[in-house]
């Protein structure tokens, strides 16, 4: 029997959410057309993408609910659950089912006589799903003033406006539009954030700083140099921040974010074999394996990276990827293989024929280069 593929819009979008939701409004709207809402919102389902059904939900709520802005969105926030528990640490997103509401307020209350208004309910709907993308029209809009909610967020009592404080403004946040803001204009907000003791607050700091890193990677350097002597966060959350904060950095072998986590330059090492399988086909196993000797006591960072042939024959499709971290003592071998399926046609490149390029590289360096080819 063949099991059906997953669908990640119908998952999180389907009949029984938007009934949910119509109850919900409904219990404070009596007015509410709850039948033919849902099925207006259902019938379209089939044919919409993911974000598509969010915009489609808010056209219709906005053809169900009140012709006045301030109405709509009274009653929004007054049908909204209780917020996600604010005694959990990590990984409760919520529920996507309320993403159209934030989506209403960025594409309806967008305007300076709502300003206050419309913050003070994206407040309350990131605490039962993130209004990230929705903080960002009022960023681009009204940045003094959002900024100025976003710094007073960062001291919030519950932890999903919070991490609001930091998410809603990273420089590179997936699926989501452009800021104008200067990169730095976050960095007093993430100073405070930092110091926090929910793990989904610290992440949100940790990836801002790695979009930051992409442009400014010496300023975030010396903010996680700068966090690590206040001392004010403990030494193993710090850690998690620095290490997750500095992954593109450690990839591209930067000497001073290997040197932040612990990893020195040059370590006294010598690679004693290496063995690469270099002629395959595609979707085979690229396999390697070599054996290391530790000269003196080391930390070792293993990354290996591949320059993938591009369209027009040039090696300059680069892709770091990691191995393992490891210590080792001095007059010790470690043995490290590893096997990657190249597959002709991948979900973020494509593979082209014809010589590729391989490094072996530790702590940002590289210790061995060479080819393989595809045909």
């Amino acid at each position: 029997m063949e099991t059906a593929s997953f669908s990640l819009k119908d998952h999180l979008f389907h009949t029984a959410k938007v009934e949910k939701l119509a109850s919900e409004i409904a219990h404070v709207y009596t007015g509410f057309k709850g039948k033919a809402f849902v099925k207006e919102v259902v019938q379209a389902f089939p044919q919409l993408a993911l974000k598509e059904r969010i915009y489609h939900i808010t056209s219709c709520l906005y053809k169900y609910l009140p012709f006045t802005y301030i109405e709509s969105v009274t009653i929004l926030v007054q049908a909204l659950p209780a917020p996600c528990n604010p005694h959990v640490t990590d990984n409760d997103f919520g529920d996507f089912i309320y993403a159209p509401y934030a989506h209403f307020i960025a594409v309806y209350g967008c305007k300076e006589m709502y300003l206050q208004t419309s913050l003070a309910a994206l407040e309350h709907i990131t605490m039962r799903f993130s209004a990230e993308d929705a903080i960002r029209y009022f960023i681009n809009a009204f940045p003094e003033p959002t900024l100025k909610q976003m710094h007073e967020w960062a001291h919030h009592n519950h932890y999903h406006v919070r991490r609001l404080a930091s998410e809603g403004l990273r420089p590179k946040l997936p699926w989501c539009q452009k800021i104008q803001l200067p990169v730095v204009a976050a960095l007093p907000i993430l100073h405070v954030l930092h110091t926090d003791a929910t793990r989904f607050v610290t992440r949100s700091v940790a990836n801002h700083l790695n979009d930051m890193s992409k442009t400014h990677p010496a300023i975030v350097i010396a903010t996680l140099q700068e966090w690590k002597s206040k001392a004010i966060q403990s030494d193993a959350e710090l850690s998690f921040i620095s290490k997750h904060a500095l992954r593109t950095l450690i990839k591209e072998g930067n000497a001073a974010a290997l040197q932040l986590i612990g990893i020195g330059s040059n370590p006294a090492i010598k690679l004693l074999t290496f063995e690469l399988n270099q002629e395959l086909t595609f979707n085979d196993y690229l396999r390697f394996k070599f054996e290391i000797l530790a000269l003196e006591d080391c930390d070792l960072m293993l990354d290996y990276v591949l320059y993938f042939k591009s369209k027009n024959a040039a090696l300059t499709r680069k892709k770091v990827f990691k191995i393992k971290q490891l210590s080792l003592k001095k007059g010790k071998t470690v043995w490290v293989q590893k096997a990657q399926q190249l597959k002709e046609k991948m979900s973020t490149r494509i593979l082209y024929p014809g010589l590729q390029g391989f490094e072996l590289q530790i702590n940002g360096a590289a210790v061995w280069k060479g080819n393989f080819s595809i045909r």
